[in-house]
């Protein structure tokens, strides 16, 4: 449904509206960083691309963006939270089992036809 594999042990937190019929979709993980740039750069059998190094991020497009009908490129970020000692992404849901995540992995996937 997403265009994507989504790890394994990640928490769905929520999704937002991305504009032109898109929406991303934010997942949470408890495992670090490069473990789940590795899993991607495995799983997706690219090598993606490393957007910043502060705080680390890292992107696997999964598909061609079509300027007229995305306002993002159909991929997969991936962001480490804990950069400079932060207690990582807040939790948002009402059951929680964690307080905060330390990657957080978000899906951009193709808009709804």
């Amino acid at each position: 449904m997403l265009g994507a594999p989504i790890y394994p042990s990640a928490v769905y937190l929520t999704s937002y509206d991305a504009g032109r019929g898109q929406r991303f979709y934010l997942f949470g993980v408890a495992v670090p960083y490069a473990e789940m740039v590795t899993y991607y750069k495995t799983v997706l059998k690219q090598k993606g691309d490393e957007l910043f190094e502060a705080p680390p991020t890292y992107q696997f497009e999964t598909g061609k963006f079509r300027e007229e009908a995305m306002a993002f490129v159909p991929s997969v970020t991936v962001k480490d939270y804990t950069y400079g000692g932060s207690a990582g992404y807040p939790n948002p849901g009402r059951a929680r089992r964690r307080n905060a995540f330390q990657p957080s992995c978000r899906l951009f996937p193709f808009p709804a036809e």
